[in-house]
């Protein structure tokens, strides 16, 4: 049975991915494993109680496991309970790749889409430097996850976070003229670029050494000084200075890792639209693992909130 198919208080059973399996005690000292399972359609979260060594051992992050259990809502949460794990056998499946969620389109599309809007960015600095990074990255750009868990944790989900960054800009900056969308393509084109330097891929992400000690945003003004320097742009030109601006300052606010609070409009807007993103892809994929009339997981990075999933259309 599928993840999102689970009904409250009914058994299951099913294969599933192990995406985080973490050794806790109880208050008696005994160990139990804090699990998160996976398939394509969703996750939802459980613990195996009376953990055993062997069991320690064999039901770790990344192993496919047949599961028998109880879907139930615990304080408004899905979760399973009566868990029952077992490793597959031979005739049965077991590449994590076919328990992992997709893009919601195609990454063909968000390359078709991207290279469309390179055209569109006016100012010749900015398309010749976003070119060379795309030129040097795109391969991993185009396949890499956004981040390890918060948003657009998926395959392609860091071009399908930019795309949708560029359509939101598209779309206000024809509301608002005043503000340079070709300044806002570059920015958002680079941004995350360097997430293909902070994380290891899309198959059990974690940070790399350079992503736990420097960081996206350092990582990608470091690009970006390179590619200045290879393409023979002078690196105090103020249209480099302010695409750099944007780009520092995306995540706005120095305690959440931007070394500058955005100070011209398009950083403000970019931020925003960055956040705009990143929330509703964190709040539609926790709304999906929930049936109308249920709560969500609490979302760490919204401040630790749940969401309601409305019944009323039922």
């Amino acid at each position: 049975m599928k993840i999102n198919q689970m009904k409250k208080d009914e058994l299951f059973e099913g294969f599933y991915l192990i995406k985080a399996a973490e050794v806790r005690k109880t208050r008696a000292g005994k160990d139990f494993i804090a699990m998160t399972f996976q398939d394509d359609t969703g996750e939802i979260q459980g613990n195996l109680w009376d953990a055993q060594a062997h069991n320690i051992e064999t039901f770790v992050a990344g192993k496919v496991v047949h599961m028998k259990g109880r879907r139930e809502v615990y304080n408004g949460t899905p979760q399973v309970n009566q868990i029952v794990l077992r490793l597959p056998n031979d005739s049965e499946s077991k590449d994590p790749k076919d328990f992992r969620p997709k893009s919601p389109v195609d990454a063909d599309e968000n390359r078709e889409y991207l290279e469309q809007m390179m055209f569109k960015i006016e100012n010749a600095t900015w398309q010749r430097i976003v070119r060379n990074l795309y030129g040097k990255f795109g391969k991993e750009f185009y396949s890499y996850p956004a981040a390890k868990t918060n948003h657009h944790a998926f395959e392609a989900g860091l071009s399908y976070h930019t795309a949708t960054m560029v359509r939101l800009a598209d779309a206000i900056g024809s509301v608002y003229p005043e503000l340079d969308k070709s300044l806002l393509y570059a920015g958002i084109m680079l941004h995350d670029l360097a997430k293909v330097l902070e994380l290891t891929g899309y198959e059990n992400t974690e940070y790399t050494v350079r992503g736990n000690l420097i960081g996206h945003i350092a990582l990608i003004n470091e690009e970006i000084t390179k590619a200045i320097l290879e393409l023979g742009i002078a690196d105090d030109r103020e249209d480099v200075t302010v695409l750099r601006h944007v780009i520092l300052s995306h995540h706005g606010q120095l305690e959440y890792g931007s070394p500058v609070r955005p100070r011209i409009m398009e950083a403000e807007i970019l931020h925003m639209i960055d956040n705009i993103d990143a929330e509703m892809m964190m709040m539609m994929t926790a709304l999906s693992r929930v049936s109308p009339g249920e709560m969500t997981n609490r979302i760490f990075a919204m401040d630790n909130r749940a969401f309601y999933k409305p019944n009323y259309n039922k």
